[in-house]
């Protein structure tokens, strides 16, 4: 099979963050097949991915979040329930710091300036903070078992705003369809910043990766609500300036267990 999703440890589990889905680790194939319609060459090679459980926000994050967080709210279309947008990778990172110190939990970026890594070694636990998703995690959470182009199956119009019916804007976080792990607006509505610098997969098998370790630009996925179809694939890929500012681009949040 293409996705094995591993059992949870029921007796281990902790209750699921508010507005969040845990998501059980799992191997799956990332990437698309060479036959699929709308395809670009960075979506291959397929490789086998395995990735660890990990906490995922059923929505992007909302107006309401980021303000109540940051005090601010950049988006070009206003409404407590809808996406924010017009953010950069930059203030998705500063907002995952912001909100863990809000809520005591324990920041996983160190932020100096434009320089932001990753404390992955003190990530895990129960007071683990918010972060970006990895291009892996963020595939494999969209895909949801799913092999084909999207998690609905042969089309995405119930399950996602493109610009086959967003009418060239976005909407309230949560009104299409989830996926089957309950995860809301995978596909469309805004573009969400993954950790990861954009680069070329390996063909081999890979554990947790996070992408090549240097880069000028940043990944998005999902597409949004200026979208075609062929860009909302799970395996859909584009490629970033960390510090664009744009009404296309919103973030979903995670932590890790």
């Amino acid at each position: 099979p293409a996705v094995a999703v591993l059992p949870a440890a029921q007796s281990r589990e902790l209750p699921v963050p508010a507005n969040m889905v845990r998501i059980n680790g799992g191997t799956f194939t990332m990437g698309s097949p060479a036959s699929e319609a709308g395809r670009y060459d960075d979506e291959g090679p397929q490789h086998q991915v395995t990735v660890s459980g990990f906490y995922m926000g059923k929505t992007e994050v909302t107006q309401r979040e980021y303000e109540e967080v940051m005090g601010t709210n950049p988006s070009n279309w206003k409404g407590l329930n809808l996406p924010v947008e017009q953010v950069t990778w930059f203030d998705a990172v500063g907002y995952c710091n912001r909100r863990s110190q809000l809520e005591g939990l324990t920041p996983v970026y160190t932020i100096s300036g434009t320089n932001v890594t990753w404390n992955r070694s003190a990530q895990a636990g129960p007071q683990s903070g918010y972060r970006l998703p990895t291009e892996a995690e963020w595939e494999y959470a969209c895909r949801a078992g799913s092999t084909g182009p999207y998690s609905s199956g042969a089309t995405v119009n119930n399950a996602g705003w493109y610009n086959g019916n967003s009418g060239s804007k976005t909407h309230p976080a949560g009104e299409k369809q989830a996926n089957s792990w309950g995860l809301y607006d995978m596909h469309g509505n805004v573009w969400e910043w993954c950790w990861d610098w954009y680069g070329s997969y390996s063909s081999g098998s890979q554990a947790d990766p996070v992408g090549v370790s240097s880069g000028s630009n940043r990944v998005v996925r999902g597409g949004c609500w200026d979208s075609d179809a062929q860009g909302m694939r799970s395996a859909s890929r584009v490629i970033i300036t960390p510090s664009l500012q744009n009404f296309y681009l919103g973030f979903r949040v995670v932590r890790s267990f």
